[in-house]
């Protein structure tokens, strides 16, 4: 009874700490902003609208059945995952005063980052509702799927943070190649294109990229009101629990070693 009081308090403490970072950083990114919060939508909006002129009128990539709307379902889930994991990425390099101070769990600080973009995205999704409404989709019963999809890209995202940030940790020239991984991924990811103007064989290659299952999950249940199959869902949930465990692995394994190099 007393180890379990004891850990009751710890998860408590270290949901504290992690709900006052997340506030903290709110803070931090709105500072000074004279429209603060309103840019989590805005910023999804206006890229849908710079993106839906190039891609329909100079590449001619527009014949997509309510373009705008493929486009911003792609980009809010994408930049979820790209903000996250960069962010969780240098959260330990950041947070070496405090992890030299004081004893904490320093797991918090990936994840931290993960569900304060996590937050974002739930704003970034009235960018959404707003083009929902604009080309008069209908909302149905499948958008009740969203929660799971959540959940996917929570572990996928949390796993793949905790591993950047163990590695960010001994290799600094993670930070650097992420950022070129990312622009690779964003191009090979059908966010601004139709899958089937690939070529087959890199159709074929698209069931090896994590993104493109989980972006056409999100446009099944928000676009086309279709429910995802059961393979759909195993393949989504057996990707996210991979790259939790390599992560959480890779962190719990490494973790000791963080104070000498940060």
């Amino acid at each position: 009874m007393p180890n379990a009081s004891i850990d009751k308090h710890e998860l408590y403490r270290n949901w504290f700490t992690i709900t006052s970072l997340v506030s903290k950083d709110f803070k931090l990114k709105y500072r000074r902003s004279v429209l603060g919060v309103l840019w989590s939508v805005l910023n999804p909006l206006l890229m849908m609208c710079v993106l839906a002129a190039v891609f329909t009128n100079v590449l001619k990539f527009g014949d997509v059945e309510n373009f705008p709307m493929y486009l911003i379902l792609g980009n809010v889930l994408f930049a979820l995952m790209a903000d996250s994991t960069s962010g969780a990425m240098t959260s330990i390099l950041e947070s070496a005063p405090l992890i030299k101070k004081i004893r904490i769990a320093k797991m918090i600080f990936p994840l931290e980052k993960v569900l304060f973009q996590l937050v974002n995205f739930a704003i970034s999704l009235i960018a959404v509702i707003l083009v929902m409404a604009f080309f008069r989709i209908a909302p149905t019963i499948n958008l009740l799927a969203l929660p799971i999809l959540l959940i996917y890209m929570l572990l996928f995202c949390s796993g793949l943070g905790m591993l950047l940030s163990s590695l960010a940790v001994f290799f600094r020239d993670v930070c650097h190649l992420w950022g070129v991984v990312i622009t690779a991924w964003t191009y090979a990811t059908p966010l601004f294109y139709p899958v089937t103007l690939l070529p087959d064989w890199m159709q074929a290659a698209e069931a090896f990229n994590p993104m493109y299952h989980f972006v056409t999950y999100f446009r099944d249940i928000a676009m086309y009101a279709k429910m995802p199959g059961l393979m759909e869902n195993l393949t989504c949930l057996i990707i996210s629990l991979i790259t939790f465990a390599v992560g959480f692995l890779v962190f719990k394994c490494t973790e000791r070693k963080f104070i000498l190099y940060v």
